[in-house]
């Protein structure tokens, strides 16, 4: 018999966090969290994420032993102001028993009959700056700190739940070619005089701290025109600031900005940290900081994490004054690899800024959807 507990314990929490660890064990391309960060995310007196939407926390039970795991999310803010109408689940990790995954998303419909919604859509987050998506394929590449990760019964089970395809991702990787990143150095010239814009770089993140409010104000006018944006709360700003900022390396930052100083693009790359994560095994101590540390300085993979450009300027060329600035960067640390985060099929915007470099598409994810 299955049983399914809504969790509130701090000890429960922490199993919750854990579950993943036995289900993945031994996995090579599973990227575990840190779980002192996993708990601090779901803990409602710390993320003021909470502030905007309601989280149900369960666990499945099968003789006594934790068998799956979820979360059942209502953003207010997509629900009430947006009147999307969406209950959405998240962190969803299960072993392979359909009648677990079963029970698990029947108590999510439960939630979303009784808050009045019309659909589930999921995995997905809180928000945007969250983890979407089921992997569909590309279970043999090493997944990513931003990333699920899972099995491949996941997809079976969903469908055999009658859940459909809502929301097609595709992630890229391409390697690293200076010749491809050199073409833009003169484009990158002759578009700053164009336009009068300056580049911005940074060699702490005390630098940066100013400019992350408008950044996010960027961030939100890039994205608003796509089908999955939720705005963000200024307290949720301050603290992916405070969470994130500080750890990213400034070098992998840039900002562009116009004749009056106003933010008019910017971009995030973040090294690779998937194996100095499977190294620490979601531990900071003893060891897992000085991996962690390490992979920040000297990485050979970055992921290009976030790209924003004020709509008037998404067709005069601005990427490339940012794909020069990083080339310099990328050269100096002997970088391999680039890799993208999930992107929506439907955006054949981003596809085509990338389209120089010949990138491959390595994994495959997708959200799904069931109407109540």
């Amino acid at each position: 018999m299955i049983v399914i507990k809504e969790i509130t314990s701090k000890k429960e929490m922490k199993q919750f966090v854990k579950f993943p660890f036995s289900l993945y064990k031994n996995n090579k391309y599973w990227v575990p969290p840190i779980i002192k960060d996993e708990l601090a995310t779901f803990d409602k007196t710390q993320n003021p994420v909470f502030k905007q939407a309601d989280a149900t926390f369960l666990l499945a039970y099968k003789n006594n032993k934790i068998v799956g795991r979820l979360i059942a999310i209502i953003n207010r803010y997509e629900v009430e102001l947006q009147n999307i109408k969406k209950m959405r689940f998240g962190w969803f990790d299960v072993i392979d028993d359909i009648e677990v995954s079963k029970a698990l998303l029947n108590r999510v419909k439960e939630i979303g009959v009784q808050n009045n919604l019309k659909y589930i859509e999921g995995p997905i987050g809180f928000n945007n700056l969250d983890k979407t998506g089921v992997l569909t394929d590309g279970f043999d590449h090493i997944g990513t700190m931003i990333t699920w990760y899972n099995h491949p019964y996941y997809k079976e089970h969903l469908e055999q739940l009658g859940f459909i395809k809502e929301k097609e991702y595709l992630e890229h990787k391409f390697k690293y070619d200076h010749q491809s990143f050199s073409r833009y150095k003169r484009f990158s010239a002759l578009i700053k005089e164009k336009y009068q814009l300056t580049s911005m770089n940074f060699t702490s993140s005390k630098q940066i701290m100013p400019y992350v409010d408008e950044m996010f104000e960027l961030f939100s006018k890039t994205y608003s025109k796509l089908s999955t944006y939720v705005p963000i709360s200024d307290e949720q700003i301050e603290y992916f600031k405070n969470k994130y900022i500080s750890f990213i390396n400034p070098e992998y930052i840039k900002f562009i900005k116009d004749k009056d100083d106003k933010l008019i693009a910017f971009a995030i790359v973040m090294p690779s940290f998937s194996e100095a994560l499977q190294k620490a095994n979601g531990k900071l101590f003893p060891f897992g900081i000085f991996h962690l540390l390490k992979a920040r300085k000297s990485s050979k993979n970055v992921t290009f994490y976030l790209i924003g450009v004020e709509p008037e300027y998404q067709n005069k060329g601005v990427t490339a004054i940012i794909f020069d600035e990083f080339m310099q960067v990328f050269q100096q640390k002997g970088i391999e690899y680039c890799i993208r985060t999930p992107e929506l099929e439907e955006n054949e915007a981003i596809q085509k800024i990338w389209k120089v470099f010949n990138p491959i598409v390595h994994k495959r994810r997708r959200t799904y959807r069931l109407d109540l």
